[in-house]
């Protein structure tokens, strides 16, 4: 436990040294987080007892800050943290919102799960969320009343579908949860029981329709369902636009990636006992064998899209967290 600590401690500390001159001042806190690793089958079933996990996260509290401020806690992908999730806590921290950058992977000894999904189910990564919105609750600065999970990719099944009353109940700290919800480039093609009985917060998706990784279409599906509940929810889309769109490190034109996995051609629904099926075959689905998934994505960055992604969230949790538009400062990329 110590060696997997220390190794966590060390991936954090090179974001808190990353902060680029001349950006707003912050105050980088490495926090321990206790998690555990679960399947699949066993998060749907509610188990409490997966394997103990040691993770780590980033706390960046803008300076100057006195009242108690709200936190955006930032899910990676499936390529892990990167330095376009820092730029994404710079953003928060410049209309003073703090970021916890939440690392689920260094823990758990993985690097990265773009070329085997297999070492870590999607959706296991939001009872991580869940025990980060726990640890942050309960920080004297952090109003516990706001605080909002945005997730990218991977991480966004834990950002979006943690918002399902059913998962909240049986994962959530007591007596308080997400007060909104943000996904860039959601997988939506698992489906769950009681998926439309949420929590009623806000929640916002953003999406390339061009992504050959992760499709939009079943996320208009999910949110015009939502929306039909009354659920204060939308999906902004970028006209051919790709994965990872807001990855400045990215070339602009898309690159192939031949070796990653992508379920874009899967339907899954949650069977009986917590089995998630192939609803085409009616079989139970393996992520290694299942004849839906299949390899070879494309992904890209988009100035413009990422701009305007920007934009909107800062809009939205402005207006969510009751802030001053004043304090909102754009910034240049």
């Amino acid at each position: 436990m110590t060696r997997v600590y220390a190794v966590v401690i060390a991936v954090a500390v090179i974001f808190a040294l990353s902060i680029p001159c001349g950006r707003a001042q912050v105050r980088p806190e490495i926090r321990p987080i206790e998690s555990m690793t679960v399947t699949t089958q066993q998060f749907l079933l509610g188990e409490q007892n997966g394997k103990s996990t040691l993770l780590a996260g980033e706390l960046r509290i803008p300076d100057g800050t006195r009242d108690r401020i709200p936190v955006v806690i930032l899910v990676h992908g499936s390529g892990g943290l990167a330095e376009y999730h820092e730029r994404w806590a710079q953003e928060l921290n410049s209309i003073g919102v703090a970021a916890f950058l939440l690392d689920s992977f260094s823990g758990r000894g993985i690097i990265e799960t773009r070329s085997n999904q297999s070492q870590l189910d999607n959706i296991a990564m939001m009872v991580d969320a869940y025990r980060a919105l726990a640890l942050l609750a309960r920080d004297p600065r952090i109003d516990a009343n706001r605080i909002a999970v945005m997730g990218f990719s991977k991480g966004a099944v834990a950002s979006i579908y943690s918002s399902i009353e059913r998962f909240r109940k049986m994962y959530a700290p007591p007596n308080v949860q997400f007060a909104a919800h943000i996904g860039l480039y959601t997988p939506c093609y698992e489906h769950y029981r009681e998926e439309d009985i949420v929590t009623g917060k806000p929640m916002r998706l953003f999406h390339g329709s061009a992504d050959d990784y992760v499709p939009v279409a079943p996320c208009r599906l999910y949110v015009e369902k939502l929306k039909k509940k009354g659920v204060d929810i939308s999906l902004t889309e970028y006209a051919g636009v790709y994965h990872t769109y807001d990855n400045f490190r990215r070339s602009t034109q898309p690159e192939s990636f031949q070796d990653a996995q992508t379920r874009r051609n899967c339907d899954l629904v949650e069977g009986d006992h917590g089995v998630l099926l192939n609803s085409k075959t009616g079989k139970p689905f393996a992520i290694d064998s299942d004849p839906c998934v299949e390899r070879g994505v494309h992904m890209g960055y988009n100035e413009a899209a990422t701009a305007m992604t920007v934009k909107a969230v800062k809009d939205f949790l402005i207006a969510t967290f009751k802030l001053k538009p004043s304090i909102s400062q754009s910034r240049s990329r």
